[in-house]
């Protein structure tokens, strides 16, 4: 990590933080590798159960800093395979989505660009009213190259993926949820990702891994492979210490107490 990107831990959850703020957290080479470093930590970390990611100051992520990637860029070949099958401009969104934990984006200010691309690779989202939104690549006479292409797929319909990114238009937060590009509005984002998160957390932990595992599959695997993966996943999670600490504490009608 670097201080482009912050992080504390408390009662299993990391709270992440884009640490930009003078800049919208738009993205530099240096936020790219903070981002890329925090995925990897976070990727090792069995004591965390869930994540909530967020952007200080005024916004969530205004995309690239034109700027600052002009004279820099990414410091990668898009080419390259550098984070098994992304790239590093891809991993700083396909990241989250492929983290063992579900990934809460709270969301306000504006998501542009690289920044709705970021967002988009939370497990859920969750903005302030009036929060803009674009994919903005086309602006730029650029295609949108940071997994979105990947992460929209099972999330909006063809033709609104189209028309949003052959566009590039602004759209509000009503239209993102209509969309399905959220999961909710709420006027403190942070506050209810906060909420969900200690929910998440208090579930046990191999469950909901597990659970994220098999809905990243379904996405790519036939009926018959999900079916074979629903089945390999609860082998090793039945009867084990932890599913039998949450039978236990449903029964006493008390808080579970999870191992990591």
């Amino acid at each position: 990590m670097n201080d482009r990107v912050s992080m504390t831990v408390a009662d299993h959850i990391a709270d992440v933080r884009l640490t930009r703020a003078d800049k919208m957290n738009a993205l530099d080479p240096a936020m790219f590798q903070g981002i890329v470093d925090m995925i990897d930590h976070l990727a090792g970390r069995a004591d965390v159960r869930c994540v909530v990611l967020s952007g200080e100051g005024r916004a969530f992520c205004a995309g690239l800093d034109m700027a600052s990637m002009a004279s820099g860029g990414s410091g990668n070949a898009l080419t390259e395979r550098t984070h098994g099958d992304a790239n590093t401009p891809q991993q700083v969104a396909w990241g989250w989505r492929k983290l063992p934990m579900p990934v809460i984006a709270a969301v306000h200010g504006v998501a542009f660009g690289g920044g709705f691309q970021i967002m988009s690779g939370a497990d859920i989202r969750i903005a302030a009213p009036g929060t803009r939104f674009a994919i903005r690549e086309t602006y730029w006479g650029l295609v949108p190259d940071m997994a979105g292409m990947a992460l929209w797929r099972t999330i909006a319909r063809d033709d609104v993926l189209r028309e949003l990114t052959y566009t590039a238009r602004e759209f509000d937060a009503d239209e993102a949820l209509h969309h399905g590009f959220l999961t909710r509005i709420d006027a403190d984002p942070h506050a209810a990702a906060m909420m969900l998160a200690r929910q998440i957390a208090g579930r046990n932990p191999a469950a909901v891994r597990g659970s994220k595992a098999l809905i990243n599959l379904a996405a790519d695997l036939d009926s018959v492979a999900v079916l074979q993966a629903e089945s390999d996943v609860q082998t090793g999670i039945i009867r084990s210490p932890n599913q039998v600490e949450a039978v236990m504490a449903n029964m006493q009608k008390r808080a579970p107490v999870f191992i990591d």
